[in-house]
């Protein structure tokens, strides 16, 4: 991940490194309309609880809000229609393929553009446990306070 795709995100699942166990992400197209992608420059988009699918060899995004274009007309688009994803056959097999032999499922991590096109970054993502949660917040909680002890004993 280049820092120019850093700045360019337009939106992040922040909510997905807290509820599951990222494995491997792959970057996606998405098939956009016109107002979506205008709404999505204004950075009008929403990732939480959503996922992805397979179907019939082709990926789709569910539950992604991408929220109507403020001067948009009649024409304006649908904030939850189904989305396809823009992704290789072979690349859909494998994906396919982990989810059904480990028991992961596909989480969109972040929309960000990259070179005016705008891009999904999908993780293979295992679900935690309540305990997972726990440990997951001490750890960061622990490593907050290392680091503000060594910003201290630095001054």
């Amino acid at each position: 991940m280049t820092k120019k795709q850093e700045d360019s995100a337009v939106t992040t699942n922040r909510k997905a490194h807290h509820d599951y166990f990222i494995e491997e992400t792959v970057e996606a197209g998405i098939a956009l309309v016109g107002t979506e992608v205008k709404s999505l420059r204004l950075g009008l988009a929403n990732l939480t609880d959503s996922y992805a699918i397979v179907k019939n060899e082709e990926m789709f995004l569910l539950n992604g809000t991408i929220s109507h274009y403020p001067q948009g007309n009649l024409a304006n688009h649908d904030p939850l229609r189904t989305r396809k994803l823009l992704l290789h056959k072979e690349e859909i097999r494998k994906l396919t393929w982990k989810m059904t032999q480990k028991g992961f499922t596909l989480i969109p991590l972040k929309i960000y553009f990259v070179r005016g096109k705008a891009k999904v970054l999908i993780g293979l993502a295992k679900g935690k446990k309540a305990f997972d949660k726990r440990d997951t917040i001490k750890e960061k909680e622990s490593k907050r306070e290392i680091d503000r002890v060594m910003k201290d004993r630095n001054r």
